[in-house]
């Protein structure tokens, strides 16, 4: 897995990532790539802090479940009860239908610059005066996600709790979940807390520029001004598994966040939302959690239910690729969960080769070896060819797509000092990285500088 991430990392050019794997209430993996600031080639840490964005939804929803276990509020109450000077269609929209993006509520108002640091972030008064305003959506029509919404519920957790929102937070949730690392917003990081820099996409400014990220959200803090590290992030989410035997939350209450409750009947991917929380269609790939996106930064946490595993990935980047990435290492994982850790006679058949075409890699899987194509999202999939070792240093491809090379032969070309050179995979040669440099840079021309440039 961590090859594949590093090599991501470097292939596409993104600034870099933190990944943490949690299975229960335990991390069992965390992992740095890349650099904190490409500016002053810092090199990311396992203890850098991301915005996490909208994963700060499941983190206010979890509290506005605490509340209701205390018997404080309703799922069903209207939040006009909690909050005035609301129009009339909002202030009869159910607590469950703002956690669930179904109040049919403005997203982001008439001007999301606050999202593009064209503006600060909103404050109460500036998102109560959105609010007294006709609504795009009756509530209870379909799935319409908002960030309006969640500092709306942000402050009816200061009313109910008569304290400010990132206090309560901080003292009822994030220290009972056994986070030390997490803030509601900024500029609230601990002295020696390192915040990740974010970075814009490289195109179409000619290069990538620096994000700083440390601007407070103000209301939109319960929506999206949560700052944590990779490992907090995880640790948090798999507390929100109905089976975990430690939560802050109730059983039920965490049945209740996770059950489908809308589908983006739009997209093309069967998408849904619960209370705070983000799933897929049932199946052997679902999962729930959520997605970050604020300038600068993205993110994505996954809890899979196939393997009980969760997995958060936080990049520094605009163009971050948390979404291929988290997917991508659920697929490895599930590869080695099915056939189990290498086998000593296919150990050795592991490592990076490389052809004009591209680099693949050579992954040894309980008894058989898998040759991946690192470039590929996810890298496991329909294209993975399988094979068999049959010999020292030799093998048969078992399983291939038709368009590839199946039941020819493959083997490994060692130098004098055993070391391998070159790999055969039915008929094509792959070479190491150095190698290949060598031999393409010495076969052709250099390109001419330059970009292609848009005629419109």
């Amino acid at each position: 897995m961590q090859d594949w991430l590093a090599f991501q990392v470097e292939r596409f050019q993104q600034p870099g990532c933190v990944v943490a794997i949690a299975r229960g209430n335990s991390l069992i993996g965390e992992y740095a790539f890349g650099h904190a600031d490409l500016r002053t080639g810092k090199r990311m840490s396992r203890r850098h802090r991301f915005r996490i964005a909208s994963h700060s939804k499941t983190f206010t929803a979890a509290a506005v479940l605490l509340l209701r276990e205390e018997g404080r509020l309703g799922l069903d109450d209207p939040i006009g009860r909690y909050v005035d000077s609301l129009h009339p269609d909002v202030a009869r929209a159910r607590v469950a239908e703002l956690l669930s993006h179904g109040a049919g509520i403005t997203r982001d108002g008439d001007d999301a610059g606050q999202f593009a640091d064209r503006r600060p972030y909103l404050t109460r008064d500036e998102v109560l005066e959105d609010l007294r305003r006709p609504q795009p959506l009756e509530p209870g029509v379909q799935l319409k996600y908002s960030n309006h919404g969640y500092a709306l519920l942000g402050m009816m957790i200061e009313q109910v709790t008569g304290t400010p929102y990132a206090d309560w937070m901080t003292h009822n949730v994030i220290r009972p979940a056994g986070l030390r690392e997490t803030v509601p917003d900024m500029p609230l990081l601990p002295r020696g807390a390192q915040l990740a820099s974010g970075h814009t996409a490289e195109f179409p400014f000619g290069q990538r520029r620096i994000v700083p990220g440390d601007n407070a959200t103000h209301a939109i803090a319960p929506a999206g001004g949560f700052v944590s590290t990779a490992a907090d992030t995880a640790r948090f989410f798999a507390q929100l598994d109905p089976e975990c035997e430690e939560s802050i939350l109730s059983p039920a209450s965490r049945r209740a966040m996770v059950q489908r409750r809308w589908r983006d009947e739009v997209s093309t991917l069967e998408q849904w939302y619960g209370l705070g929380t983000m799933m897929t269609a049932p199946g052997p790939k679902e999962w729930f959690g959520h997605t970050g996106g604020l300038q600068g930064f993205t993110s994505r946490t996954s809890r899979f239910t196939a393997n009980g595993l969760t997995v958060t990935v936080l990049t520094n980047a605009q163009d971050g690729l948390a979404w291929v990435w988290a997917d991508g290492i659920q697929s490895i994982l599930a590869a080695f969960q099915q056939h189990g850790a290498p086998a000593r006679r296919v150990a050795s058949w592991r490592g990076d080769w490389w052809s004009v075409y591209g680099c693949s890699h050579l992954v040894p899987v309980g008894d058989k070896v898998f040759q991946v194509a690192p470039a590929m999202h996810p890298p496991f999939d329909a294209l993975t060819v399988e094979i068999e070792v049959t010999g020292k240093d030799r093998g048969i491809i078992r399983r291939a797509s038709a368009y590839n090379s199946p039941g020819q032969a493959v083997r490994l070309v060692r130098d004098g000092r055993g070391k391998a050179r070159e790999f055969w995979a039915g008929g094509t040669k792959l070479l190491t990285r150095g190698a290949i440099v060598k031999e393409v840079t010495g076969r052709y021309r250099a390109t001419v500088p330059g970009r292609a440039r848009s005629t419109s």
